[in-house]
């Protein structure tokens, strides 16, 4: 455990920044599935409301540096790829 005054601050300050990044990166899981889960169903339109959602989370994901920059640019890509190739079918 923390001794100083600085160390037990840090810890505390840890403890938040933790919360906040999990409650983020559940958040992009959690619109990921529905994503997918929709465009199992064949739902192209939900699909296309959800991901929108999704942009704007992986960019306050990323922004904040909860995830990589480069991992929130390759899931939209990825995402929207499928998205496409289900709205052409």
């Amino acid at each position: 455990m923390p001794i100083t005054k600085s160390a037990k601050k840090a810890l505390r300050q840890n403890r938040t920044r933790k919360k906040r990044n999990v409650a983020k990166k559940d958040k992009v899981r959690s619109l990921k599935k529905e994503i997918v889960k929709a465009l199992n169903l064949k739902d192209t339109e939900a699909a296309k409301k959800k991901i929108s959602e999704l942009y704007r989370a992986l960019d306050k994901a990323a922004k904040t540096k909860a995830i990589h920059n480069n991992k929130a640019a390759r899931l939209k890509s990825r995402l929207s790829k499928k998205v496409a190739k289900q709205k052409s079918r």
